[in-house]
């Protein structure tokens, strides 16, 4: 439910049932289903974007990855991955000239090993 496009105005229009249906689906969620590497740097992701009730298989471009010790001494990795889908491909079809089908995600991840 927190879209920030630094338009007030815009922003309730994209939470409304026109596009995301924040009421109705407040989160979105992706599942990964598999990852390709070079060497032992990850390159892209694959997974399960679920999005207004509906789920498809996407690919993420890793666009960032760094791993090291955080000031706790945790092995810590954060990875910025991203990625395009089609809007229409998850029912969100609200339409006016100027708006386009595609939509850009920027994920920004950060995970801790466990010991």
């Amino acid at each position: 439910a927190s879209i920030y496009t630094g338009h007030e105005k815009r922003d309730a229009h994209l939470r409304s049932p026109d596009f995301f249906n924040v009421r109705e689906f407040p989160t979105l969620t992706f599942k990964s289903t598999g990852a390709k590497f070079e060497g032992d740097a990850p390159v892209s992701i694959t997974g399960d974007l679920t999005m207004l009730g509906v789920t498809r298989s996407v690919t993420l471009d890793i666009t960032l990855f760094k791993c090291g010790q955080d000031p706790w001494k945790n092995d810590r990795c954060g990875a910025d991955a991203t990625g395009n889908i089609k809007r229409s491909d998850f029912g969100m079809t609200y339409g006016v000239p100027g708006v386009g089908d595609e939509i850009k995600f920027t994920f920004e991840i950060e995970a801790v090993k466990k010991n």
